[in-house]
């Protein structure tokens, strides 16, 4: 990310302390660099413990500042009340909770297993209320203030064919958001949700478009989009900067999509671009990404 195209003052988010699940890679890296750019105390978790350290020490490196991380597998109640007990208790209440970890896979519905889609919805439906519940229930208990934000997509409003389990799980999220903004608000308590385009990262190009990861590099690379591009990761962090700092707190109970008018052009989902696939192209799409779910297996720690 071209830190320089943040465009927020310095300084703008000192005394914010930040929970970023899945803060080691992707879209989650690219938010905890920006608050951390911005003075926040940050703190990632992520199954691969060494990757989320990896992280943490370069974005220090770079920046300055405190980011610490937490090996943690949030379909894990008790690890997870476990890893909030411990920022509380070390470092202080949390004021925001990003839930960005994830998991999904294309795939032909037909072709999935009941494992494969525990996989997604323990994850991403389960873990994420099971952090949200646990972080929401500690601020109100000290009537203190909190700001939660959740990375959708724009399938949570008209369905993810061939990505049917996460489709749900975020839609799922989505109406969480809705209805902790209003149960939630007079706690002080702000809920708002972010669902982006085409960011390429390692993870989506290796599990949603396997043998494409050239194609989806370089900002004039989506020409299907109305703007002719994929996403730049400055763009969506200045989006989740406004969403959780001071400043726009009358924003509550929103999904935001930034995806240059994708959804309005083309619904936004992968129908067009796999619904011609044949046998073979799917079972070699299988193979390669059950390659990536191999190497990713093989860093975590819990």
């Amino acid at each position: 990310m071209d830190i320089t195209k943040i465009m927020y003052r310095p300084g703008l988010m000192a005394g914010e302390r930040i929970l970023i699940t899945g803060g080691g890679t992707g879209l989650g890296k690219v938010m905890a660099e920006a608050f951390l750019y911005l003075g926040a105390e940050v703190h990632t978790c992520g199954r691969r413990g060494a990757v989320a350290e990896e992280a943490a020490d370069e974005l220090m490196t770079r920046h300055g500042g405190k980011v610490v991380a937490h090996a943690c597998d949030i379909r894990k109640p008790d690890a997870i009340d476990a890893m909030v007990e411990q920022i509380w208790s070390r470092h202080g209440a949390l004021t925001g909770l990003v839930n960005n970890a994830a998991g999904n896979f294309i795939s032909r519905t037909e072709d999935l297993s009941i494992n494969g889609f525990n996989a997604i919805s323990d994850i991403v439906f389960r873990g994420t209320f099971y952090i949200t519940h646990n972080v929401g229930k500690r601020l109100i208990a000290q009537n203190a203030r909190g700001n939660f934000l959740a990375i959708l997509t724009t399938w949570v409003w008209n369905g993810g064919p061939f990505t049917v389990p996460s489709a749900m799980s975020k839609a799922g999220i989505n109406v969480m958001t809705q209805s902790l903004a209003t149960e939630w608000g007079r706690h002080g308590l702000r809920f708002n949700a972010i669902a982006p385009g085409t960011f390429p990262t390692k993870g989506m190009t290796e599990r949603l478009s396997p043998g494409n990861a050239q194609g989806l590099q370089g900002r004039n690379a989506d020409r299907g989009n109305p703007m002719g591009r994929v996403g730049e990761m400055h763009e969506l962090a200045n989006l989740a900067v406004l969403l959780m700092a001071p400043g726009a707190d009358y924003i509550n109970g929103q999904t935001i999509a930034i995806d240059g008018a994708g959804y309005q052009a083309n619904a936004g989902n992968f129908y067009q671009s796999l619904s011609r696939m044949d046998d073979e192209q799917w079972a070699q799409m299988a193979a390669m990404i059950r390659g990536a779910n191999d190497k990713d297996k093989a860093q975590r720690t819990t």
